[in-house]
C-alpha cells in the first residue's frame, strides 16, 4: 500500500518572522477521509463531532464537504463518484487529482478508531480557533476606538470563548428514547429519595414545593406582583433558603454537583447589594429591617445580627447589582459564574429593568427579546431562572385585586416563554387602605375583624404551570423581617385545605 506524503502546512505569521505552525494532524485527516470514502456509514458516527471547517487542509475540507453532500442524498461517496465533482479543484490537482482520492481510500483506518481521530481533528481545530481568537482580542485591544469600550470587548470575548467551549459537543441533537427515559427515571428517583414531594430544588416553602415539585432545571419562572406585594422579599427568601442548605456531592447520574440546595446568582437591578444583604440578615437574625437601617438595635439584637452575618459568610449566594444590565451581559456573567464556582439557581430582580440589545425600538419586542434570552439561559446552563416582573395598573381598577395572566405588563411573551407564572398577593395590603373613619363604629368593628383574619398572611397564585397544576398557595408573611414562611397545620380555612 502506497503511503501518502503529508502536506507541508503553512506557518502562522507572527510579525515579520514566521512563528510556530498551527496545531494540526494531516495524517489523521487523511486516514479519517479514507475511512469515510470506503465505508459511508462511518460518516454518521463522526458528523456530530466534526464539520468541514474543522479540517486544517482546505482540500480535505472540500473533500469531506463533497462526501457529506453525497451521503446526505443517500448516494455513494467514493473516490470514483467524487472524482467528477472535484475535477476542477486546483488544490486537489496539485496533490494528484483522482489518484489522491484513491490513495486516501487505501490509507483508511479501522472503523473502531474513527471517533478518536475525529475528536483529535476537532481538538486541533479548537486550538487554532483559540489562537485566532487571541489574536483578534489583541488586535481589538490595540485599536483605540471610542465606540468600542474595553468592558464591551471583555463581554464579547467571554461570549466567543463560551460559544467555542459549547460548540461541537457530541451529545447535542437527537438522543435515544432510552437516554431520555433514564434521565426521567433519575429525576423520579431523586423525588422518591426526598420523600415523594419534589424532584427539583426546594424553595424552603413546603406548600409551594408541593405545588411546583421544586425548582426544575431549564425552567423560566416568572414571579409577578404589584408594588409592595413582596416580590423581592419572596425571591430573596427562596434564594437564601436554597443557598443556606447547599451541599456538594455525587448526583444520581454520577456527576459532581449540588445534592441539596444550590449555588445562587442574584441580579439585583433595583436594590444595591448591601440593601439586599440587609434584607437577608433581617430574616436570618429576626431583627426588623427598619431597625437595621437605623442602627436602632438592642445589645441582644445586635449580637444576633452579627452571629447571623458570621453564619452567612460561607453562603454561596452571589449578588450582582449592576443597574440597567443588557441581556447579553447578563448571560455572559451567568456563564462566567457557572464556569468559575458553579450555578444552580439564577434570580433576576426585575425583568423590566433588564435592557435589550438596542435593536428593537418597540418596547414589547424588547421585552420579548429579554424573556427569550432568560429562557435560553435556563436551557443553556440547565438551571431554573426566577425572573421578577411588574404588573399593570389595571389590577387596581378591579374589585377583586387578585392578579391574572392578562395583568402581566408590556408583553404577552412573558406568559408565552415562561414555564411557571406565579403572582404574589397580600389582601391585607389593600384592606388596610379601606380603614373606615373612627366615627363609623360598626364598619370599624367589621374592618378590624377582617384585618385580624388577614394579618400575616399572603397568597402565591399559580397562574400557569406547564408541567403541573395551577392554584393558590397560602404562606405566612412577617413584614418587619420581610420574610415569607410556612403556615402552621390547621391554619387554613377548611375549603382551602382541600386543595392540598
Amino acid at each position: 500500500m502506497n503511503e501518502i506524503a503529508p502536506l507541508q502546512p503553512p506557518a502562522l505569521p507572527m510579525g515579520e518572522d514566521a512563528g510556530p505552525t498551527l496545531p494540526h494532524s494531516i495524517e489523521a485527516e487523511q486516514q479519517l477521509l479514507g475511512a469515510v470514502l470506503t465505508n459511508n456509514d462511518i460518516y454518521d458516527r463522526v458528523a456530530s463531532i466534526i464539520q468541514p471547517e474543522h479540517f486544517y487542509d482546505p482540500v480535505h475540507a472540500r473533500i469531506y464537504e463533497a462526501a457529506a453532500a453525497k451521503i446526505a442524498k443517500n448516494m455513494l461517496a467514493s473516490p470514483v463518484t467524487l472524482k467528477a465533482y472535484l475535477e476542477d479543484d486546483e488544490g486537489l490537482q496539485e496533490l494528484g487529482g483522482a489518484s489522491y482520492l484513491a490513495r486516501l481510500a487505501g490509507a483508511a483506518i479501522s472503523s473502531f478508531a474513527v471517533r478518536d481521530y475525529a475528536q483529535m481533528i476537532y481538538d486541533f481545530a479548537i486550538r487554532r480557533e483559540l489562537i485566532a481568537l487571541g489574536h483578534e482580542i489583541a488586535g481589538k485591544a490595540m485599536k483605540l476606538d471610542l465606540d468600542d469600550e474595553p468592558v464591551e470587548q471583555i463581554v464579547a470575548a467571554e461570549q466567543s470563548l463560551y460559544k467555542l467551549g459549547e460548540a461541537g459537543k457530541a451529545d447535542s441533537g437527537f438522543q435515544s428514547f432510552l437516554k431520555a427515559v433514564t434521565t426521567a427515571v433519575n429525576a423520579a428517583n431523586a423525588a422518591y429519595q426526598r420523600g415523594g414531594d419534589i424532584s427539583g430544588i426546594s424553595t424552603g416553602l413546603i406548600d409551594l414545593d408541593k405545588k411546583l415539585g421544586g425548582l426544575h432545571p431549564s425552567d423560566l419562572i416568572i414571579l409577578a406582583g404589584r408594588p409592595s406585594m413582596g416580590k423581592t422579599s419572596l425571591a430573596t427568601n427562596i434564594a437564601y433558603n436554597v443557598a443556606k442548605v447547599y451541599k456538594k456531592g455525587t448526583k444520581p447520574d454520577g456527576s459532581e454537583g449540588a445534592i441539596e440546595g444550590g449555588i445562587v446568582g442574584f441580579y439585583s437591578l433595583e436594590m444595591s447589594a448591601d440593601q439586599l444583604a440587609a434584607r437577608i440578615l433581617s430574616e436570618a437574625s429576626e431583627v426588623p429591617s427598619t431597625q437595621i437601617r437605623k442602627g436602632d438595635m438592642t445589645e441582644g439584637e445586635f449580637r444576633r445580627f452579627v452571629e447571623a452575618a458570621k453564619s452567612l459568610e460561607a453562603c454561596p449566594l452571589y449578588i450582582d447589582d449592576t443597574p440597567a444590565l443588557p441581556i447579553s451581559q447578563l448571560s455572559a456573567r451567568a456563564r462566567r459564574l457557572k464556569r468559575s464556582v458553579g450555578l444552580d439557581l439564577l434570580v433576576v430582580d426585575y425583568l423590566q429593568l433588564v435592557r435589550g440589545t438596542g435593536k428593537n425600538e418597540n418596547r414589547v419586542n424588547e421585552i420579548s427579546e429579554i424573556t427569550m434570552g432568560l429562557k435560553a439561559i435556563a436551557k443553556e446552563l440547565h438551571i431554573p431562572v426566577i425572573a421578577l416582573s411588574q404588573l399593570s395598573r389595571q389590577v387596581e381598577n378591579r374589585e377583586d385585586k387578585r392578579p391574572q395572566l392578562s395583568d402581566l405588563r408590556e408583553s404577552g411573551s412573558i406568559e408565552q416563554d415562561a414555564d411557571v407564572v406565579m403572582f404574589v398577593y397580600r389582601e391585607e395590603y389593600y384592606k388596610e387602605r379601606e380603614k373606615p373613619g373612627d366615627h363609623e363604629t360598626d364598619k370599624m368593628a367589621i374592618w378590624q375583624e377582617e384585618m385580624d383574619r388577614l394579618h400575616g398572611r399572603a397568597e402565591v397564585v399559580l397562574g400557569k404551570q406547564r408541567h403541573g397544576p395551577i392554584g393558590t398557595v397560602d404562606l405566612s408573611f412577617e413584614g418587619k423581617f420581610t420574610r415569607f414562611g410556612n403556615l402552621a397545620p390547621g391554619y387554613l380555612a377548611p375549603e382551602r385545605e382541600e386543595q392540598y
